[in-house]
C-alpha cells in the first residue's frame, strides 16, 4: 500500500508524466491519494468576502484559523471543487478514482480543538478558541480497504468528522500521515513543488526520524508541516516517508527508488 499526498497548488504544475507514472504504480500497488488546496480555499473565501486568518503555534507551525463560516467554505472548496477536479483528471486517463471527503463514511474522525495556544504579533503566547480545527484520532481502515481491494483509488479531502458531527479542518499532510499509519502503508509520498527538504541550500536525501525532529526548528513555513507529518507517519509504523517534487519526470517511481528526494525512515 502506498499513500500519496498532493498539494492543491501542485496539481496544475505536475509533470506531464505523473498520471502515466501513477498508472504504472497501481499495477502492482494499492494507492490512496490525499490532497490539499489551502491556497484555493483562501482565494475563494476572500472572493466571497470572508477574510482568512492564520495563526502560528509555539512550535512554529502556521495554520488557518477556522471559524464556522470558514469551515463551510473549506469543506465546499476542498471536497467539492478540488476533489472533483482531481477525480476527473484521473478518470480522463483511465484511472478509476473515487472522490471522498474525510467525513464520508467517517474516513477521518477528529477531536475538535477546544483551545489553541498561539504566538501573537508581539511574540507572546495567548490562548484562543479552537474554532473548527481538529486533531485526528481515528481512520476508517475497513472502508478504505474495501475501496482499494475493489480496484478503485480513493481521493480523500482533509475534512474530518468531529464527535459533534461538525466538519473540521485538518492539515492535509498530517491526514496523509495518519491514513498511511492506519492502513500500515509501506510508503507515504508527499508530492510538492521542491525536490525535498533543503538545509543550507542542499537537498537532505536521507535522515532518521530523530534527526528530522531535531531539524524541525530550522525548517521554514510549509516544509515544516511535511517533515512533521513524515515523522508522525514513521512513528505509526510506515516504513518510509518521502518528500519529492511533483514537477520532475515520473515523480512517484522516482520517490520509490529514492532518486532526488528526501527519505525519512526509522532509526
Amino acid at each position: 500500500m502506498i499513500v500519496i499526498k498532493i498539494g492543491g497548488s501542485v496539481v496544475d504544475g505536475l509533470h506531464e508524466s505523473t498520471i502515466k507514472d501513477l498508472k504504472t504504480v497501481i499495477n502492482h500497488d494499492e494507492v490512496i491519494l490525499v490532497h490539499g488546496g489551502g491556497k484555493e480555499v483562501t482565494s475563494i473565501a476572500e472572493n466571497l468576502g470572508k477574510e482568512q486568518k492564520f495563526v502560528v503555534s509555539p512550535g512554529g507551525i502556521r495554520s488557518r484559523y477556522t471559524d464556522r463560516e470558514t469551515a463551510q467554505i473549506y469543506t465546499m472548496v476542498m471536497s467539492g471543487k478540488i476533489n472533483k477536479e482531481i477525480v476527473i483528471m484521473l478518470q480522463k486517463d483511465g484511472i478509476n478514482a473515487v472522490g471522498l471527503a474525510g467525513i464520508d463514511g467517517a474516513i477521518i474522525k477528529a477531536e475538535r480543538k477546544k483551545k489553541l495556544i498561539i504566538i501573537d504579533e508581539r511574540g507572546r503566547k495567548v490562548v484562543i478558541d479552537g474554532g473548527y480545527t481538529g486533531k485526528i484520532n481515528a481512520v476508517n481502515v475497513s472502508l478504505l480497504n474495501t475501496i482499494t481491494t475493489g480496484g478503485y483509488i480513493p481521493i480523500i479531502s482533509p475534512v474530518a468528522l468531529s464527535e459533534e458531527f461538525d466538519p473540521l479542518n485538518v492539515d492535509g499532510d498530517r491526514a496523509a500521515a495518519y491514513i498511511a499509519g492506519s492502513v500500515k502503508a509501506d510508503s507515504v509520498i508527499f508530492l510538492t513543488n521542491v525536490s525535498g527538504l533543503m538545509i543550507d541550500k542542499k537537498l537532505v536525501t536521507r535522515i532518521t526520524i530523530s534527526e528530522a525532529k531535531e531539524m524541525l526548528p530550522k525548517i521554514g513555513f510549509g516544509m515544516e508541516k511535511k517533515v512533521l507529518a513524515c515523522t508522525e507517519a514513521v512513528s505509526m509504523g510506515v516504513k518510509e516517508a518521502i518528500i519529492v517534487s511533483g514537477q520532475m519526470a515520473n515523480p512517484i517511481s522516482s520517490a520509490l527508488k529514492h532518486n532526488n528526494c528526501t527519505v525519512i525512515s526509522g532509526e
